[in-house]
């Protein structure tokens, strides 16, 4: 047991071969970013103006939809009862005029 817990191998550390200012993005880096940001930003305002837009115009027709169905409906309801009342007999048994 004495032979496991007394020796130990040192683990040499890696050296750095790399010089870290050449591998960070710098100023170009954060520049490029920074324009795909704003990209990116811009992108979502306009995709999302044209949905809002693409709702309003949908919700329109449906109401004028609504409109023509209504007038439609209306216009059918009175010729309806106008021909109906019309041929009926009044109580002293002559028509209405």
């Amino acid at each position: 047991m004495r032979i496991l817990l007394g020796t130990s191998t040192p683990v040499p550390s890696p050296s750095e071969t790399v010089n870290p200012d050449l591998v960070t993005p710098g100023p170009w880096g954060f520049l490029v970013i920074a324009l795909l940001a704003v990209v990116v930003i811009l992108l979502i305002t306009d995709m999302m103006r044209r949905i809002r837009r693409g709702r309003v115009r949908a919700d329109i027709r449906e109401e004028l939809d609504a409109e023509e169905k209504a007038e439609a409906d209306a216009e059918r309801s009175p010729e309806a009862d106008e021909t109906d009342g019309d041929a009926s007999p009044s109580v002293d048994g002559s028509e209405r005029s």
